[in-house]
């Protein structure tokens, strides 16, 4: 549900594939159609309940093109998933001055515009948790270690800078960092009056070094 991290400097999971040519490189050309349309689709109604053969009609494609790319409904919904993200880390990778909490805080609000992909990483990360679906639980345990990691390089170069506190730990500021962003947003799509931006806030604050 947190928008991508900046990312830390050894991080290449966002490196761009190499180029390819011929037939290889047309199917990666339709694939990454298939996930473009799917994206628009899912960012504002999610796919809960949605089964592939409707999630192809609704993509525009054939049933038999969704499994050619994707194995499975939940592989389908992963890629869908990793594939926004990489488009806005690309967007987005600069985040200036601003502390680990602001940049997902930032987040936050931005993906107010594409609640059916909140809901969508929600519902991989609820997955992920019971039995029986791969693709969901090595989604969501790989992302929440790579998102850890990043952010606690963020929250030690805003501690080297002075903008957060020294004394605490920068792995459990990146834990906890994450934890408000995912369940805010949660909040944000049972209740839209949650007050977010002033929870937001006090995280920033309460990180924020006493003179």
């Amino acid at each position: 549900m947190t928008s991508p991290p900046p990312a830390d400097d050894a991080d290449t999971s966002a490196a761009a594939p190499p180029r390819t040519r011929g037939p290889y490189a047309k199917g990666v050309a339709r694939r990454r159609e298939i996930l473009d349309r799917a994206i628009e689709v899912f960012a504002q109604r999610g796919a809960e309940g949605t089964s592939l053969r409707a999630i192809a009609r609704e993509i525009g494609v054939s049933h038999a093109a969704l499994t050619h790319y994707f194995a499975s409904r939940e592989d389908l919904l992963v890629e869908v998933y990793r594939e926004a993200e990489r488009q806005v880390n690309e967007r987005e990778s600069d985040t200036g001055d601003i502390t680990a909490a602001e940049s997902m805080a930032a987040s936050a609000y931005r993906n107010h515009a594409v609640p059916g992909l909140v809901q969508l990483y929600s519902s991989l990360v609820a997955s992920a948790l019971e039995p029986g679906h791969p693709e969901a639980t090595a989604f969501a345990t790989e992302r929440f270690t790579r998102v850890r990691r990043n952010v606690t390089a963020h929250v030690r170069r805003d501690q080297r800078a002075g903008r957060v506190r020294a004394d605490l730990d920068p792995a459990a500021v990146a834990t906890l960092i994450i934890a408000a962003s995912d369940g805010l947003q949660t909040q944000h799509l049972l209740d839209a009056s949650a007050p977010q931006t002033e929870a937001h806030a006090l995280l920033v604050d309460l990180l924020t070094p006493r003179d």
